[in-house]
């Protein structure tokens, strides 16, 4: 079952100009280009004659993507055509749906209806941008790394709570038949950053999310509060985090960006507020991005891993990434070679699992 069903933000739309641009999913490439009009169109980067990408082609002035090898064209509907026998019939390359909004563009089948599309619509909040990073691991890993925020003491710097108050850290965690829901709470670390948002000294940080698998994404509520819970700070973060795999030990991350001030003077600074929070986010992402390589060859079986309770979202994840985002089993998808998966190689350790 392809993960095409669903969209998938692929690539910042500034990122798409004059010139075709290769992107992946799950595999197999695609390419985006900008037709006469400027709106983006996508086909799948194998020209029908000889195979080669279309991405190593030119858009040529009518809009028409042609192929760098032998010319050949194509429209945003895939029809194409030979220069050399203009009689030449069945030319038409595998056309793609794409979509521009919230400064990305998103990718799916031709025949996906539109109302898929997934929203990041959030009353009071407006969008301060979106920035895109690379993760060297396969799906799984990264979700799994997104799915809890134990290591946040020892991989990150900014957001979150020190090593010293892991004892009082709140936390929950449920699990439904297509999601998970977790939230953290605990004193936030000192951070001139934070600072900038209106956290004082000894205020708490609170971090809820949903993950979702329509596609796999996991939408980041952040906001802060006084010591006792009762009274919130002036500034919020919604980060919807987009998790596109693209082949085996490869993943990447499409992360958009919202903020909600409550302060009339922060409001008036919103701008630059906004890019005190993407800047923020952004290392944040960055220091999970720079851990996982550590932990990359991280299995899909959990058998033989000591896990607590912080861990209770990843098993039930593993199970929707299977059930609704794959369509199929992890064992299913190593026997057929989807997106060339590594072997699991714990199914044949012994040891316990606990969450």
């Amino acid at each position: 079952m392809s993960v095409t069903r669903f969209f998938h933000p692929v690539l910042r739309a500034s990122e798409l100009q004059r010139r075709p641009v290769q992107v992946r999913l799950d595999g197999e490439r695609y390419v985006l280009w900008r037709d006469a009009s400027g709106e983006a169109a996508a086909l799948v980067d194998r020209c029908p004659h000889r195979a080669a990408p279309l991405s190593a082609g030119h858009v040529r002035a009518d809009g028409r993507l042609a192929c760098g090898y032998h010319g050949w064209s194509f429209d945003r509907r895939g029809q194409g055509g030979s220069p050399t026998q203009p009689s030449l019939t069945r030319c038409d390359a595998a056309a793609m749906q794409v979509v521009e909004r919230y400064g990305a563009l998103w990718l799916a089948a031709a025949d996906v209806p539109a109302e898929r599309m997934p929203s990041l619509e959030r009353p009071g909040f407006e969008a301060a941008g979106v920035f895109v990073e690379h993760f060297m691991c396969p799906l799984h890993v990264a979700l799994d790394n997104f799915s809890e925020d134990e290591h946040t003491p020892w991989v990150h710097t900014r957001l979150g709570w020190t090593q010293a108050d892991v004892g009082s850290v709140a936390y929950a965690a449920s699990n439904y038949d297509d999601r998970t829901e977790v939230r953290y709470r605990a004193v936030q670390r000192p951070s001139a950053l934070s600072r900038f948002f209106g956290v004082r000294p000894g205020d708490h940080f609170h971090n809820a999310w949903v993950t979702r698998f329509d596609p796999v994404r996991s939408e980041y509520l952040i906001h802060w509060t006084d010591p006792s819970g009762e009274v919130m700070r002036p500034a919020q973060l919604f980060a919807p985090i987009f998790m596109v795999p693209q082949e085996a030990g490869s993943t990447l991350f499409v992360v958009f960006v919202l903020a909600k001030l409550d302060n009339p003077w922060l409001w008036r600074m919103r701008h630059l507020v906004g890019r005190g929070a993407m800047m923020m986010i952004q290392r944040e992402i960055r220091d999970d991005a720079v851990f996982i390589r550590n932990v990359a060859d991280t299995p899909f079986s959990m058998e033989g891993m000591r896990l607590g309770k912080f861990d209770k979202p990843l098993i039930h994840n593993h199970r929707l990434l299977e059930k609704l985002y794959w369509g199929e089993s992890f064992a299913e998808r190593a026997a057929r070679g989807a997106s060339r998966l590594p072997v699991d190689r714990t199914r044949a350790e012994a040891g316990s699992t606990e969450a």
